[in-house]
Formats: C-alpha cells, structure tokens, sequence
C-alpha cells in the first residue's frame, strides 16, 4: 500500500500533532474529567480555528475538501492524544449524514466548520418510528447509549417511515418532547439515553422516504474506518508508555527492560501493532470501493483492531503492574478507550461474522 503523503496532509498531521503536544497532555485532559468535563469547549473552539472540524467538509462550507486519508490522519492524533471531542460524531458521520440532506441541513455544514454546532447520532432504525403529520413528521421512541448526545446541538437519526427502507431526520436537541438523560461511559465520554415524541417540520426529513440505508451504511463503514485509525493512535500511546516504564523500573538490580521474556512480549505487542496499522490503512484505502468489498475491507480491519485493542491493552497495564489501572497513570484510561472502540459499531465478534457472511455471498 502506498500512503505517502501530500504536502498538504503532511502539513495537517504535523500541525495538530503539535499543537496536541503543546497544549492537551494527560494531566490537562484528567483535571478536565475529574472536574465533571470531559469535553472542552476551548479545544474545540481550536479545532475550529486550527481548520480540523472543516477537514473533511466542502471547501463551499469553508472546509478543506478532504476525503479518508484527512480523516484517518486527524482520527489517529486524536486517539494519541486522548482527546475526547466528539469528532468522530460531529465531523465523520454527523456532517456525512447532512450533505445528503437539504438546504437546510447543508446550511449547517459551515457552523460545523466553525465549532457552532455539534451532532449526536443514532442509525438503528428500529428504536424510531416516522409518521406523516401536518405540517411534517411526528417522530417517536426510545434510544439507548447514544454518544456525544449530552452536549449536542443537533441529531440525526434513522427511523421507520415506510417498508422500503429507513430514513433519515434532523432533530434540535431543544425541540420540545426530546427528552435526555446523560451519563458518562468508562472511558469518560457523554452519552446518553433519549427519549422522542416530537413533531418535526417538513424540511426534518434528510433526502427521500425510505431510502436512507445505502448512505447510512457508507457512513458507517466511515465511522469504523476512522476507529481504526484513532485506535492506532491509541494503541500507540500504549505500546510507547510501556516500553518507557520498563526502561525506568528496575526489579532484582536491573530494569524490566533486561529481562527477555519482557522484551519478547513487547515485541509481541509491537507486532499487533503493525497489523493494526496495516488494517487501519486497508479500511481507510477502500472507502471508495464499490460497497461489497468496502464492507470487506472495513469488516476485516475492525475485527483485527479489536483483537490488537485487547491484547496491547492488557499486556500495557499487566507491563505497568498493580498502578497500571490507577487514575493518575495513562494507561488504564487508554486501555479504556481502545475497550469501547472495539465495542463500537459492531464489536470483533460481529465483524468477524460480518466479514464471513461477505465472503460467503461473493
């Protein structure tokens, strides 16, 4: 696979990489948590400033135009980091979602780009059902574990209108009869559980009746393909972390790091690593498949990073000992987050089936 960079991308990595570095370290982002605020409204605003919310939008809603390479680039920092801004919500899939909409929805594209507006989603359209209704649409049911939607200005979700297939609606968070119950999930992230029966106007209604299943499955392989490469991230961060401690503590007179069965199970580590990356740049390589083998593609990398979640997590926190899990060290909550990854979308399980059930109707 040939990933070089543009000039252009290189410039993005490199720019977010430092201002990451500079300005969001773990101490910066634990006090954040500790004080019941896990997401920040100051980093996001830089997000905006820095042009990484407008990456991947149309350089018509002022963004940059960029495509999956842009997304993995950002996606990966942002899991190295540890940052818990709803990128993946707002910018992968929320902005996605819209500009298969109307004008209004393209309308909010640009806010997007400007740090104004957030999205929340939710694809399962089981949980919603649609009902014509005067003036528009009547939208009712329950959502469980729907992440990013505490601090959302906006949603966007998938719901039964007709037997042809799901549609797609856009949902202030204030209308009256939404209804939200917040809570973090372990790895310090807002959710949350809504409850709808609400009327939504005409213009609600993103695209045709029935018709939203190919985009939204489009979206989601976007969505898991941008996982992988924040787990790389992740991952990464792990991996360093506990190289370094086994460079410093020393057992019996001389550092971890000495001894070889440490040694081989770092490079064990290091291996999973290497397959995450290569799954990583597999998934993000055939977005622009035809949907069959994107599906493929995607399935396999996702199955993949989730086994390397599991087994460079543990071994990261079993690496650091009894403190491996403690508050104050990092590890424990990047294994956390490489956890709910690999639950996210379909967990290693699902995708494994999901990946044989493709090859089976090849």
């Amino acid at each position: 696979m040939n990933f070089e960079l543009s000039e252009e991308q290189a410039m993005l990595r490199d720019m977010l990489r430092r201002y990451l570095r500079e300005q969001y370290d773990f101490e910066t982002r634990r006090a954040r948590v500790g004080a019941g605020r896990g997401q920040d409204a100051a980093l996001w605003r830089a997000l905006a400033e820095l042009g990484i919310l407008g990456v991947l939008l149309p350089e018509a809603a002022g963004g940059m135009g960029g495509g999956p390479i842009e997304a993995m680039l950002v996606s990966e920092l942002l899991g190295e980091a540890l940052v818990a801004e709803p990128f993946l919500e707002t910018v992968v899939i929320g902005a996605a979602l819209l500009a298969h909409g109307g004008a209004r929805a393209e309308a909010l594209l640009a806010e997007i780009a400007g740090g104004a507006v957030r999205i929340a989603s939710s694809l399962e359209p089981a949980m919603l059902a649609a009902e014509p209704a005067p003036g528009g649409w009547h939208l009712r049911g329950k959502l469980s574990v729907v992440v990013g939607v505490p601090g959302a200005s906006h949603l966007v979700v998938a719901a039964r209108t007709c037997g042809d297939g799901p549609s797609l609606f856009l949902v202030e968070a204030g209308t009256p009869g939404v209804t939200i119950q917040g809570y973090q999930l372990i790895d310090d992230r807002p959710a949350g559980d809504v409850e709808i029966d609400a009327h939504l106007p005409g213009d609600a209604l993103l695209g045709a009746p029935g018709a939203a299943g190919p985009v939204i499955e489009a979206v989601l392989d976007a969505a898991r393909a941008a996982l992988c490469a924040e787990a790389v991230g992740v991952l990464r961060r792990m991996l360093d972390d506990s190289v370094e401690f086994a460079k410093q503590r020393r057992q019996f007179g001389q550092p971890l790091a000495a001894f070889q069965a440490l040694q081989h199970r770092m490079v064990d580590m290091f291996l999973a690593l290497e397959q995450a990356v290569s799954a990583s740049h597999l998934a993000t390589l055939n977005l622009g498949a035809p949907p069959e083998a994107r599906a493929r593609a995607v399935a396999a990398a996702k199955a993949t990073i989730g086994k390397a979640a599991r087994f460079i997590g543990e071994n990261a926190v079993q690496l650091h000992g009894a403190m491996g899990m403690t508050d104050e060290l990092a590890v424990g909550h990047y294994f956390k987050r490489a956890t709910v990854i690999a639950q996210s979308f379909g967990s290693t399980d699902a995708q494994v089936a999901r990946y044989a059930a493709l090859m089976r109707a090849a």
